[in-house]
């Protein structure tokens, strides 16, 4: 590997552990610690905004449910009333029949804890039940003045707050009697009770919320850990990366976003990797190849004499050699490219025009039997100068190892699936053991040639083939000749 990419992977690595040491400097700073946090926050503030609101429906249902009993209480009077009322309008003195009522009336009802049932004639307190009443509903309180100064033949519903016994909630009944209020029948109910209830459920609502709050955090904090297992490995193979090992990849389990990263994070060290071999076999090869020409000029060079004659055939020889090796890196940059999302430019083209085209260019190569044999029809989404050049090298392969008799053939055809485009020789063929190796880099096998090759011609093809997601496919018998198939997919 080259010097400045040896650099490169060591400031990237060296960055890489500058901050996850940064990073590591608490617990506190830690991705599951911080995703913990605001969980915890947002369950704190969903009880903290829950509770106010749970409490007040609570003591809403507390009053509601008093006031129905109440409601229920004055039913039961206003039976008890009209009866009262049907007697007293024969008798003289309804006045003392309203007391007689009022006592029959509190020894038979016995009211409820808080529950306060209280009596007034001619407005003035007479009696209740039970005979101790609360301070605020006492005679000569504010509350029990106003109850005697009733003076409209209406129901009254309402809730007095008292700073000592909280809230009160009464009905207050006038009686008429004669056509004048003669009475007033009140039964309030004192809530302190009932909300002290509510209240103590409440309590232990929120412990019990607190505690399911603890075993969450708890949860929370083991399943954000398996969560997270992926990151922590991503976060290891990273700082693990060197120069000399860029093989490492996360397994990846599951789906949602943490998969997903560790796929992306395995297809960039992918992308990473075979930029670097790719730099690395382009630095090989090229080391490699250019050694020989290199030491032909120096060679040449170092012998050449005074001789005008002598000087101009090496210059010759030097420049053809120089010539040579402008080729074989315009050869290896191009196969160093290949693996480069920018290496083709796409464009739509119709394949029987292109099929002809490629004919037309291939028959001046060399004096051969040329034959265009098949045509495809449809549309191809393919790189038209990369498929040509492809296309080229294979005619020039197969012009170079027949003779002058033999024929060579371009065609394609089409199915569902896939395009091919061939070219077919009647040569010599190719031995079986070498119809996988020619593919590879700077390999030359010993057929007749009239010229050297620098053995990339076929690796250029089989790199075009592979960008565009297809495949060389090559079927040859010694005697026979050879088929090289270009097979693209349609999509």
């Amino acid at each position: 590997m080259n010097q400045p990419n040896l650099k490169l992977i060591q400031r990237l690595k060296n960055k890489i552990d500058h901050e996850s040491g940064t990073l590591k400097k608490g617990l506190f700073w830690e991705a599951r610690s911080r995703i913990l946090m605001w969980y915890v926050l947002l369950l704190l503030g969903f009880i903290g905004l829950s509770i106010p609101v749970f409490s007040y429906f609570v003591f809403q249902e507390v009053d509601q449910r008093v006031r129905q009993d109440l409601e229920e209480d004055l039913e039961s009077f206003e039976t008890f009333l009209k009866e009262f009322t049907t007697k007293a309008s024969t008798t003289n003195n309804p006045k003392e029949e309203l007391s007689t009522f009022f006592e029959q009336l509190l020894l038979a009802v016995i009211p409820e804890d808080d529950t306060f049932l209280i009596t007034i004639i001619d407005g003035k307190f007479y009696r209740s039940s039970p005979r101790g009443l609360p301070k605020p509903m006492q005679k000569d309180s504010a509350l029990m003045n106003h109850w005697q100064d009733l003076t409209q033949n209406k129901t009254l519903q309402k809730t007095e707050v008292d700073s000592e016994i909280g809230k009160i909630i009464y009905i207050a009944k006038p009686i008429i009697l004669q056509e004048e209020i003669s009475g007033v029948f009140v039964v309030a109910h004192v809530t302190t009770g009932e909300k002290q209830e509510a209240l103590d459920a409440i309590i232990i609502t929120i412990e019990v919320l607190f505690l399911g709050l603890i075993l969450a955090i708890f949860l929370a904090w083991i399943a954000s850990g398996k969560v997270l297992i992926p990151l922590q490995k991503l976060a290891i193979a990273a700082q693990q990366i060197g120069e000399s090992d860029l093989t490492r990849r996360i397994i990846v389990q599951g789906s949602g976003e943490i998969a997903e990263l560790g796929i992306a994070f395995n297809q960039m060290m992918d992308r990473l990797q075979t930029s670097f071999e790719s730099q690395q076999n382009f630095l090989n090869d090229a080391g490699h190849e250019l050694r020989t020409p290199i030491t032909i000029i120096r060679g040449h060079l170092e012998l050449m004499g005074d001789d005008p004659q002598d000087q101009q055939e090496t210059i010759t020889l030097v420049l053809d050699e120089l010539d040579r090796m402008a080729r074989l890196v315009d050869d290896l940059s191009l196969l160093a490219k290949a693996e480069r999302p920018d290496f083709l430019q796409l464009e739509m083209i119709d394949i029987s025009d292109f099929t002809e085209e490629l004919y037309l260019k291939a028959i001046g190569l060399k004096s051969r039997h040329w034959l265009l044999e098949n045509k495809a029809k449809g549309q191809l989404m393919i790189d038209r100068q990369r498929i040509t050049q492809a296309i080229m090298n294979l005619a020039q392969n197969a012009s170079q190892h027949t003779r002058e008799s033999d024929q060579i053939t371009i065609g394609s055809t089409e199915d569902n699936h896939f395009i091919r485009l061939w070219v077919k020789d009647t040569g010599q063929g190719i031995n079986k053991q070498d119809q996988q190796r020619i593919f590879n880099r700077f390999v030359r096998l010993n057929v007749r040639s009239s010229s050297e090759g620098s053995g990339l011609g076929l690796s250029i093809v089989k790199a075009i083939a592979e960008a565009h997601g297809g495949r060389v496919e090559l079927i040859s018998e010694i005697g026979e000749g050879s088929i090289f198939t270009i097979i693209l997919p349609k999509n």
